[in-house]
């Protein structure tokens, strides 16, 4: 509980012994005697609604009239006018508990995702004059080098130079499980260095590094308001002026009407009074926000990064979940299993496709090179030229090779040989001088929650689609391990977007598609899906400012979590509106007729929204076992 909080809890508790006080008093005068009994009840009054009758004057100068502050002051002021002392201070006192639980609401919902700007590094050390020391982050260049000690967090990006260490991810993933990395590991910002000393090149200046992004991220998540928020703002605008008209017409027509002498008109002004304190739309303007905003706190939780409540709306009506293959299903850790030359050696063929692949930074790629696991001599290279979705083009030795799929042999028009040992593995293919060479296999693994995370999302009624341009046996072979609804192969990066189009167009309407990709390769995917998902890439700017929502772990798993948690936040939402408009009407009615009096009122504003507080704060309680 913050100062401000536990100041205003004491107000309280003085002003409901006060209360009490006056209330026991009162018993002990005579009729009539109101000016003691007034006497009695401002005290109270005063001291627990002194904060709402200034904003309400605030709010008449710069003519903001219709909020709850102005409400709860024309109700109970209304209430002393008509001799309803002790309703006029109890409403005013239920109010303010009622205030004390939305701040502690939202306090729980800020510190919650405030907990992440924990991961915010205070310093970092570097070496000058041979003494170590402490520099602000941002005076940081890419290519410094940094030194972290046990128990410091990380402050920037980079690569471990020297030394080794586990690191303590959970601010940024989720999972307790410390990391073990040795000389040569990218290392995240954010994380906590548990044991060994390391020096640390940075690759990414402050602004640019994964712990600077994720923060922005999460500052600005609030900012992007659901559907069913900006209908709530838009609602309140129109209807506490209708309310207010409503009670005035309440407290002037029938006693016209009707005639009524001066104990009926106090009777209807009490009636309209009454009405006004029961119209308060608190519950519904406090409770929907702080359901979405306890919903991405919980989501930070389990390390689920949701960019605001629009998309959280949007994830809940998910009816197409559309995957990327590699890396996002698969490990994309990939290995060179075989090798099938034609006309040249083993050895020669391994040469070449590393040559080729030397400044690429396609997994398939670094498995070439790390097959080959020789120096390379970049002299020998020239001419290198990148073909999208096909392989890479170059000469060696001044000899023209291409190296990469069987679209790229069909291009050049050179004849392949069909491999017949590729079942789960990708074929790459080597061509110099026109002619074949061979080709190599390459194969992947499924990611050990691959096959969890589909039976999760069917098990929710999503249809499951995957998108990959791997070859057509490769993406049967995964697709059939894990029960795909749907897959398409051999598709590049345009077709995976015609692709994307095409389920757009057939999936149900107001419902959504959703798109996992790693966030490099599959940034246009994302950025075309209705929640676009980025994973597996934590620390690319891809996957950080393209998608929607950003899994901070590898695990495919999550975005089952994060659909179940958008659903349930949803679900609070929608049972908040409907209980507290339902209770509303129910009470506007009864007190427009005179049955319900300040009791009710009381009830009707203040009960009804602690209830909805209490419950859009149940989005904030995650535990993995119930999701």
């Amino acid at each position: 509980m913050s100062r401000k909080q536990k100041r205003n809890l004491k107000r309280i508790i003085a002003a409901a012994v006060l209360l009490i006080a006056a209330w026991v008093a009162d018993a002990l005068l005579q009729p009539g005697e109101w000016y003691f009994r007034l006497a009695l009840y401002l005290p109270p009054y005063f001291v627990i609604g002194y904060d709402v009758l200034r904003k309400a004057g605030l709010n008449i100068i710069h003519g903001r009239l219709f909020d709850e502050n102005f409400l709860m002051a024309v109700a109970t002021v209304g209430a002393f006018g008509t001799g309803e002392y002790r309703e006029a201070v109890a409403v005013m006192l239920f109010y303010q508990i009622g205030e004390l639980f939305q701040g502690i609401a939202v306090g729980k919902s800020r510190k919650s995702i405030a907990s992440l700007m924990d991961i915010r590094p205070d310093f970092a050390n570097i070496e000058r004059n041979g003494e170590i020391v402490r520099v602000d982050p941002d005076t940081i260049s890419p290519g410094d080098t940094i030194i972290v000690k046990p128990g410091e967090r990380v402050p920037l990006d980079g690569i471990v130079t020297e030394g080794s260490t586990q690191v303590d991810s959970s601010a940024l993933t989720g999972e307790s499980v410390p990391r073990i990395l040795n000389t040569g590991d990218d290392i995240m910002s954010g994380c906590v260095n548990m044991s060994g000393l390391v020096s640390i090149r940075v690759t990414k200046s402050f602004g640019e590094s994964t712990v600077s992004k994720i923060l922005d991220l999460v500052e600005n998540a609030s900012s992007k308001k659901a559907k069913t928020e900006n209908f709530i703002t838009r609602f309140s605008k129109v209807y506490t002026p209708v309310v207010v008209l409503s009670a005035f017409l309440l407290a002037v027509l029938p006693p016209l009407l009707l005639h009524a002498e001066a104990a009926g008109w106090r009777d209807w002004i009490h009636r309209a009074l009454t009405f006004l304190v029961i119209s308060c739309p608190c519950a519904l303007v406090i409770s929907v926000p702080l359901s979405f905003f306890g919903g991405i706190g919980g989501a930070s939780k389990c390390g689920i990064l949701i960019k605001g409540g629009n998309y959280m709306e949007a994830l809940s009506k998910t009816r197409v979940a559309v995957f990327d293959k590699t890396g996002t299903l698969t490990k994309g850790v990939f290995n060179v299993t075989a090798l099938h030359p034609e006309k040249i050696n083993e050895s020669m063929l391994i040469e070449y496709a590393a040559y080729a692949e030397t400044y690429s930074d396609h997994p398939i790629a670094r498995s070439v090179k790390e097959a080959y696991n020789k120096q390379i001599d970049a002299s020998r290279i020239s001419n290198v030229e990148e073909i999208a979705g096909k392989g890479v083009k170059a000469e060696i030795d001044g000899m023209t090779v291409y190296v990469g799929n069987e679209k790229l042999m069909e291009q050049i028009g050179v004849d392949i040989r069909p491999c017949h040992r590729c079942i789960g593995g990708t074929i790459v293919h080597i061509a110099a001088s026109g002619e074949y060479m061979g080709h190599l296999l390459i194969s992947d693994e499924l990611k050990d929650d691959a096959v969890k995370a589909i039976h999760g999302i069917k098990d929710m009624q999503i249809k499951t689609v995957m998108l990959t341009g791997d070859t057509q046996t490769v993406g049967e072979t995964v697709a059939a391990q894990l029960q795909i609804d749907e897959y398409h192969c051999g598709l590049l990066p345009a077709d995976k977007v015609e692709k994307i189009e095409e389920q757009l167009f057939c999936k149900p309407k107001n419902k959504t598609l959703l798109f996992i990709g790693d966030g490099i390769n599959d940034a246009p995917v994302i950025g075309r899906a209705d929640v676009g998902v980025a994973m597996g890439a934590l620390g690319s700017d891809a996957a950080i400012e393209a998608a929607d929502v950003v899994l901070m772990d590898d695990k495919p798993s999550k975005i089952v979590t994060a659909i179940k948690l958008a659903r349930r936040t949803m679900r609070l939402v929608k049972e908040n509106i409907v209980f507290s408009l339902s209770v509303k009407i129910l009470v506007l009615i009864l007190g427009a007729f005179g049955i319900a009096d300040m009791w009710w009122a009381v009830f009707a504003d203040v009960g009804v929204a602690v209830i909805a507080i209490l419950n859009a704060m149940r989005a904030l309680n995650v535990k993995n076992s119930e999701i």
